[in-house]
């Protein structure tokens, strides 16, 4: 997010949509915030990182891309990759990849990814800029998430954090909050947590956002907690 960008006329009729869902018709915060600084520098990582090891994000990719030591890996399991680039501006970290993200090929996919586009477009991140992956890479219809998986998928989930190397991560739904979190998204939104040295916060998932349009609005108050600067 280096300078400033001009938005296309798509981009800002999208915009506009999301601030109109979200009922954001007057200033939210009560301090001006300049977007395009940069958020604190992240610490240092965690020791706690999944095995095997990987040295590189493109590592990494590769053994999601084709192990079946998974967790929720089958035969009948759709697998879905992570996309975005190294050192992103923010990573989302969403729910397992539902039946309709299976055509767009990403963890997000159709109208979902739409509108978690119009959510970055409003606080200023492109969605090139935006990494996203999901807590376990495969679509696995009837499959249950033991607590050992939650447990390995949480550990690959930091790994995966640590080799993005985002400056800000978005955690998307309910499972990604009880894997890396440990609370469920009630209890995880309206609070800033730090995975693996990165400004974090919890919040909705588009999904659930088309499905239940009046908790935009609470979307909106976590997206500009997700962009606050610590003092």
């Amino acid at each position: 997010m280096d300078g400033e960008r001009e938005f296309t006329g798509g981009e800002l009729a999208g915009l506009l949509e999301w601030w109109v869902d979200a009922g954001v018709d007057v200033a939210v915060a009560e301090e001006p915030r300049n977007w395009l600084n940069p958020p604190p520098k992240p610490s240092t990582p965690d020791a706690n990182i999944a095995e095997p090891s990987h040295d590189t994000l493109a590592q990494l990719q590769d053994w999601l891309a084709g192990s079946a030591q998974l967790p929720l890996a089958s035969a009948s399991a759709r697998r879905i990759r992570p996309h975005g680039p190294e050192n992103a501006a923010v990573m989302l970290l969403s729910d397992a990849p539902a039946l309709e993200d299976l055509a767009s090929g990403q963890p997000i996919g159709g109208e979902a990814w739409a509108l978690a586009e119009r959510m970055l477009a409003a606080i200023g991140i492109p969605a090139d800029q935006a990494y996203s992956a999901s807590l376990t890479c495969f679509h696995s219809p009837g499959a249950r998430m033991t607590d050992d998986d939650r447990a390995a998928c949480a550990q690959l989930a930091r790994k995966h954090v640590a080799l993005v190397k985002p400056k800000l991560l978005l955690l998307l739904g309910d499972g990604p909050c009880k894997a890396v979190l440990g609370q469920p998204l009630p209890a995880a939104r309206g609070h800033v947590h730090k995975v693996e040295g990165v400004r974090t916060v919890a919040t909705f998932h588009p999904r659930w956002l088309l499905q239940r349009p009046s908790d935009k609005a609470k979307a909106w108050s976590d997206l500009l907690l997700l962009m606050e600067t610590d003092v």
